[in-house]
């Protein structure tokens, strides 16, 4: 299994970046692509952004598309995801998960997920 940990979220004000890491650790192997989420208090889950690791093949939500980035450094079995032009409506916790695939990722077929990092955006 891959365990994998967020970090860089934060309050910012709307306009502003953030840049959020998921360190990943463990059978890294078995996964094929890494993706994030985020889920805001009272809303289901959403799907965000999903990058392989072999490739860089990625895919984003219509909602981010434009705002966000996500990339991958295979040396630090790292992912990022680069969030700029930041909205309010972004609030919430940002969860990065690990699948076999990125049609996989994005349906939530996860491998492996972690405790998640809180994105606070103010008006």
């Amino acid at each position: 299994q891959v365990q994998l940990v967020e970090s860089g979220g934060g309050l910012v004000q709307a306009g502003a970046s953030l840049r959020l890491s998921c360190a990943a650790s463990g059978r890294t192997f078995s996964s094929n692509a890494m993706g994030w989420f985020r889920q805001a208090p009272g809303k289901a889950r959403e799907f965000v952004a999903v990058i392989t690791w072999s490739g860089g093949l990625t895919a984003y939500a219509n909602s981010v598309k434009g705002r966000f980035t996500i990339s991958s450094d295979n040396a630090k079995n790292t992912v990022y995801l680069q969030m700029n032009s930041l909205k309010p409506e972004d609030t919430a916790g940002y969860y990065c998960a690990a699948g076999a695939s990125i049609s996989a990722v994005a349906r939530g077929l996860f491998d492996s997920w972690g405790q998640g990092t809180q994105v606070t955006v103010s008006s």
